[in-house]
């Protein structure tokens, strides 16, 4: 019998594909931000989308964060379904009163009566020299403020599918792609940033994490590109007879606690690897679930690998200094077994 052929696609043309279907399905669905229609994103997400619905509803909009953004809140609450592009997450400080003070409390403040279905995509993601103003993750900061959902797949079937979820959601949902996870030409070329997608249209829950590898020794959870750089080290660790189990938590706002304390219950030992900043972030959350509702499972305390707090540095050895890699989490992972 011959085998199915499986359809590959980059992060980047997952994301297209995903707005494509829902543009076609949903003719309330538009999209808008800078450089998003004929350029069709910096990092390709909206590529093609200008040539097929032109330019009423792909918006190249002036560099006035708070004015689109806000344009989009204001269509969501009139019943449109808004796809806004941030161009990089770094730039929220200037329209981060639309963001927070709108988008995330509206629907809270008039009492579920105004709904905003609203999608803030936004470019995360150090390792190609960008700096301290264009290489940030700040997974935390969103995830810490309620009224939105906060996703970050790593996967292009994830992509596809949770970007189709995010726009179908009545709820504000930020989400975050990772510019070294697009598979654009003049980037860094990753396997991992080429995967299999389905072409017909499909989903993937929000706030659902993913055990992507099983083991029994130690946990590691990761998003995005700590992802996949804990499944690389999970190979390492395998040649030493230690056997990792990878979490992809691939949303942080709802947070998948279950998934985490079944499988420390499991290997009763944690290590949590974001490529945020180390203080008051993702990995001291999971590191609190865990000593709150896990700790007894644990035979010894959370390890949290993260960026220390500086900015993150232009300087090619700096920004690697300081962003986990496999071989940082290697390391971790063999203190912590030993422990």
């Amino acid at each position: 019998m011959q085998k199915t052929k499986r359809r590959l696609l980059t992060g980047n043309k997952a994301i297209a594909e995903a707005i494509r279907q829902e543009m076609e399905r949903d003719p309330s669905v538009f999209v808008m931000g800078e450089d998003v229609g004929v350029y069709g994103g910096i990092f390709g997400a909206t590529e093609g989308l200008f040539q097929q619905f032109g330019p009423e509803r792909v918006m190249d909009t002036p560099i006035s964060e708070t004015a689109f953004i806000g344009a989009a809140i204001g269509a969501a609450a009139e019943g449109m379904r808004p796809i806004v592009e941030l161009m990089f997450v770094d730039f929220f400080g200037v329209c981060m009163d639309q963001i927070y003070n709108h988008m995330a409390k509206i629907p809270y403040m008039s009492g579920g009566r105004v709904k905003l279905p609203i999608v803030l995509m936004t470019a995360v993601g150090g390792g190609y020299s960008d700096a301290a103003q264009h290489s940030q993750t700040l997974y935390a900061t969103f995830a810490h403020l309620p009224g939105m959902k906060v996703v970050a797949p790593s996967t292009p079937y994830d992509l596809k599918g949770m970007m189709i979820s995010a726009i179908r959601d009545d709820n504000p949902v930020v989400f975050m792609f990772h510019k070294t996870l697009q598979g654009l030409g003049w980037m860094d070329q990753l396997d991992a940033s080429v995967g299999h997608v389905p072409e017909e249209a499909y989903t993937v829950p929000i706030g659902k994490a993913k055990v992507v590898r099983e083991g029994t020794d130690i946990t590691i959870v990761g998003i995005q590109m700590t992802t996949h750089h804990a499944l690389e080290a999970a190979k390492k660790l395998e040649q030493h007879g230690v056997q990792a189990e990878v979490i992809d938590l691939r949303s942080l706002v709802p947070l998948d606690r279950e998934t985490i304390l079944q499988s420390i219950k499991k290997t009763h030992r944690l290590l949590v690897v974001d490529e945020d900043y180390l203080s008051y972030g993702m990995t001291a959350e999971i590191a609190a679930i865990a000593a709150e509702e896990g700790l007894y499972d644990l035979d010894a305390p959370v390890r949290r690998l993260a960026v220390p707090d500086v900015p993150i540095p232009y300087s090619r050895p700096l920004e690697q200094f300081v962003l986990p890699n496999a071989d940082k989490i290697f390391h971790e992972a063999m203190k912590l077994v030993n422990e």
